[in-house]
C-alpha cells in the first residue's frame, strides 16, 4: 500500500512529501514505513486446520508367563538355596523324620497301629505320581503352527496388538483402530465410537484413563489434501481386552511386536513404539 503512495508522487523528493522535516527524521520515517509493508501488510492468514483423530491402542495380555531366561533361572535357584537354609523343617519333614525312627523299632505296639495310616512317605509317592500322569497343555497352539494371525489363541506368552484393514486414502494399511472425532464429542469418546464400529458390540475392554498415551501427526499428500485440512492428528488411548469376540465383517490381527514391525507403516511403527512395551 506504502510503495503505491510513493509511486504515484513519481519525481518528488522526500522532504517535499514530509515538509518541515529533517533528513534524518525523514530517513527512519522510510525505513518504518518499509518494515510495516514487508512484516504486516504482505502478511496472508492460512485458514487450513488439522483433522483430530482417535485410535485404540488394544493389548491382549500374555496367558501364561514367559519362561525365565539363564540369568533369571540362576537367581531364582540362588534364592530358593537361600531359602532352604534358612527356614525351619516343616510339620511334613518332621513327620518323615519320625517315621523313619519308628521304623527302626518295628516292634512296639504304637508302630504296628500307625502301619494301618497312610505314611508321610506313602503321601509323598501319591503325590510324585499323579504328578507323573498330569499333562501339561501346549504352550505352542496349532495356530501358532498354521500361522494364524486372527485368533487370540496363540503367542500366549507375549503381548499383542490388533491391527485393523482400514483405507487411508487412496490405499490400506494395517492400523489400529481410528477414527475422525465429530462435533461434541470428546477424544475418549471417538475412540470407544471407533472401536465399537472397527469390532461390535461384543468385545468388552477396559480403556486406561481419559487422557492419550501418545501422539501422531502427518501431511495428507497433495492428491489427497482437501480444500480446507492440512493433514491428521492422531491420539491414542490404551486398553486391555477383557472378553467377546469381534464380530463385524472387518479384516484384524493380533500382532506381537516383532510381527507389528513388518506391518505397521513405518511412521506410525515409530511413533507406537515410544509409548507402547512389548514384552
Amino acid at each position: 500500500m506504502f510503495k503505491q503512495i510513493f509511486r504515484s508522487f513519481g519525481s518528488y523528493s522526500l522532504n517535499q512529501i514530509l515538509p518541515d522535516t529533517s533528513k534524518k527524521v525523514t530517513t527512519i520515517y522510510l525505513s518504518v514505513i518499509q518494515h510495516r509493508d514487508t512484516r504486516t501488510f504482505s502478511t496472508i492468514t492460512s485458514t487450513k486446520k488439522w483433522d483430530l483423530y482417535s485410535a485404540v491402542c488394544l493389548e491382549r495380555h500374555p496367558v501364561i508367563i514367559q519362561s525365565m531366561q539363564e540369568i533369571e533361572l540362576k537367581f531364582y535357584n540362588m534364592l530358593k538355596k537361600i531359602e532352604y537354609e534358612n527356614s525351619f523343617k516343616s510339620d511334613y519333614e518332621l513327620r518323615k523324620e519320625k517315621e523313619r525312627e519308628e521304623q527302626k523299632n518295628p516292634s512296639s505296639k504304637e508302630n504296628t497301629i500307625k502301619t494301618l495310616v497312610q505314611t508321610a512317605q506313602d503321601f509323598e509317592d501319591s503325590g510324585q505320581e499323579e504328578l507323573n500322569n498330569f499333562k501339561f497343555a501346549p504352550t505352542i497352539t496349532k495356530f501358532d503352527e498354521q500361522n494364524v494371525t486372527s485368533t487370540l489363541k496363540r503367542k500366549l506368552d507375549k503381548n499383542l496388538l490388533l491391527l485393523v484393514q482400514q483405507k487411508v486414502g487412496n490405499s490400506h494399511y494395517w492400523i489400529p483402530p481410528q477414527g475422525i472425532r465429530k462435533e461434541g464429542e470428546t477424544m475418549r469418546q471417538t475412540a470407544e465410537r471407533v472401536l465399537q464400529d472397527a469390532c461390535g458390540a461384543n468385545i468388552k475392554v477396559k480403556f486406561y484413563g481419559n487422557a492419550p498415551i501418545g501422539f501422531y501427526k502427518y501431511k495428507y499428500p497433495k492428491k489427497l489434501c482437501e480444500q480446507e485440512s492440512y493433514g491428521a492428528k492422531i491420539f491414542y488411548f490404551l486398553a486391555k481386552y477383557i472378553d467377546g469376540d469381534i464380530t463385524n465383517n472387518v479384516k484384524y490381527q493380533w500382532l506381537d511386536n516383532e510381527e507389528l514391525e513388518k506391518v505397521l507403516p513405518n511412521g506410525v511403527q515409530e511413533s507406537i513404539s515410544r509409548f507402547m512395551l512389548f514384552t
